[in-house]
This record gives C-alpha cells, structure tokens and sequence, in this order.
C-alpha cells in the first residue's frame, strides 16, 4: 500500500507480543522490524507477528527466527543501522528509570530520523526525556511521550474534559488491570511493583521471578496502587491544564484474574465560567484490556507523529497536546 507507515516495535514481551497482534490486521502499518535483548528481526515485507511470538516464547528472542532473524547483544543498534523503519514503538520496560532516556540517546546518535513512541510511566523518566527536546529536534526526530493508557489515553481525555471549565480543582485517574498470568507481563508488574511502600525502581528490578511470585503470594495477587508517580501529572501541566499538584494516579492491578478489579476511569473536576463546580467522568470498557488501552492509542500517536515528521515538525510531544489519528 503507498505510504504505508513501516513500523517497528522495541521490546517484545508482554506488551511488545500484543503490539504486534494490534497491527496484524491494519492496512495503514506494517511490523517490520522487531528487537528483544538478545536479537531482532527485520523483514521490510513484513513481519508475521504470530511466527516471532512462537520463537521468542520457545528460545527467548526473535533472533532465532528463521527468516531475518539476527541474534545480537547490541540488538538495538544493530537494527537501526540495517532497518528502514518510518516509526519505533518503544515497547520497553524503564527499569532501571533512565532507560527510556538511554535508548532515545542511541537513536539520536546513530543519526536516525523518524518518528518514536513510548508508553513511559514515571514522572521522572519523563522528566529525563523531555529534557532532550532540543536534540530530538535538532537530529529531525519526532518523539512522541507518555503515549499508552495513563499517561496516555487517559491524559488525553482528561485534556480535552478540561475544556468546559475555567479553572482544575483536580484530575483524578484510577485503574484496574486483570491479567490471568503476570509472567505475561513481567517488566508491568515489577514497574508497579516499584510504586508500592517499602519498594523503588531498583529493588523492584533486582526481584527474582521467584520472589515476585512470593510477594504475588502474600497480596493474594493483588496489587494496591496509590498517589503513584506517573506522568500524567507533568504532561498535563505542560499543557497548561492544571499545575501537577492536582492530578492523583492510582488503582488495582489482580496478577491472577484477566476480569478488570475496577473500572478505568478518569474524573475531571472544575470550576465552570458560570461559577459551578461540577465533574466530568470517562470509563473505559471493561472489556478492554491493559494491552488494547496501551497499544491502541501508541500507533495512533504513531500515526499522528508520523504526519508531524512529513510535515518537517521535529522534537517531542506528549499525549497531552496531540490528538491518536486512528489506524486503518
């Protein structure tokens, strides 16, 4: 199909897996390159995303992939020099916290013009990757941030419920994710995990899978969320919606059953020009998943980001201040 957007994804986990089930049908992008951390794959026909599952759940990497896959300890970089991709979905987990930032870093150094997407979580990760604005810019790279379910859609909505008033008391998200099998999502759940008392980054990281299955245990897999540092509170202050302090993120995450403990929803509280307080509300669909709600919106800021670049406008944006095209 003419212009369609080639695409690449970061990652391949829990997240990275879904990702590629999102675009299998999609007319408008085509999966052509994938890395993990101990290959990639690239295919500038196109990527079938079922057959890189398989391999990676049986041998750990795409690497082992019959046609186009290349095992590597330098995956990344060794992608970008030899793949022609018009946007990478960074579909990574940010542990340790300056990862994201560490991995934009490679892209600008290689020289690489194009279109990124991440799904990042914490305001300080974030902080870290907006103060590479200027060079996003000046290497011609359109980096689109904070761009999953929250920070994301989420942040999005919250924006746009913004609108009706004339001043923000307050942005309240919470959410609730249910996933049958946490190992499906082990990067997630040791990030959330990162959120709790007595936890951060680095301990959450140093975790064996044994010993979050211990903690799982304990929990009766249930994960409590509360007053998280998410990002959603920077993006939104970027945008001049409301200053960060208004904005709370927390909800339940149950490791053990795909059925959502709660309902993701987002509230807006305001003050009208009329002088009345009142509160806008938008739920998610039960029905929808952690991974529809998270990639969805990624190659919809993918597209959009994607339209930016053609147009010559480099350097970073949020969720917050650009409308998802939708994907075909």
């Amino acid at each position: 199909m003419q212009n369609q957007i080639k695409v690449g994804v970061l990652g391949f986990g829990g997240l990275g897996q879904a990702a590629a089930k999102v675009l299998a049908p999609k007319q408008e992008m085509k999966l052509v390159a994938i890395a993990d951390r101990k290959g990639y794959a690239y295919d500038p026909a196109g990527l079938d995303g079922d057959a890189c599952a398989k391999i990676y759940r049986e041998k750990d990497s795409v690497g082992y992939l019959e046609s186009g896959g290349v095992l590597s300890n330098n995956s990344i970089q060794d992608l970008l020099e030899k793949a022609d991709v018009d946007g990478y979905f960074l579909a990574l987990p940010n542990l340790p916290n300056t990862f994201m930032a560490s991995v934009a870093r490679q892209f600008i150094d290689a020289g690489w013009q194009g279109v990124l997407v991440d799904a990042l979580k914490r305001t300080s990760a974030m902080e870290q990757v907006l103060a590479m604005g200027e060079d996003f810019k000046g290497a011609g790279m359109t980096y689109m941030a904070g761009c999953g379910a929250t920070p994301g859609l989420l942040t999005a909505v919250a924006a746009i419920a913004a609108q009706s008033y004339a001043e923000i008391h307050s942005v309240t998200i919470t959410f609730g994710v249910g996933i049958a099998n946490w190992e499906a999502y082990r990067a997630t759940i040791r990030e959330d995990i990162a959120h709790l008392p007595g936890f951060d980054v680095e301990k959450a990281r140093a975790m064996s899978d044994a010993e979050v299955e211990a903690f799982l245990d304990k929990t009766n897999g249930i994960l409590t969320l509360e007053n998280m540092e998410h990002a959603d509170d920077i993006m939104l202050e970027l945008g001049g919606i409301c200053s960060r302090d208004r904005v709370t993120v927390g909800g339940i995450v149950d490791t053990r059953n795909a059925k959502k403990p709660l309902s993701t929803n987002v509230k807006v509280t305001g003050r009208t020009f009329e002088g009345k307080t009142s509160t806008h509300t938008f739920t998610l669909g039960d029905e929808t998943s952690m991974a529809a709600n998270v990639c969805g919106p990624a190659f919809g800021y993918l597209k959009a980001g994607v339209s930016l670049h053609r147009q010559g406008l480099y350097g970073l944006f949020t969720a917050a201040e650009i409308m998802p095209q939708f994907v075909k």
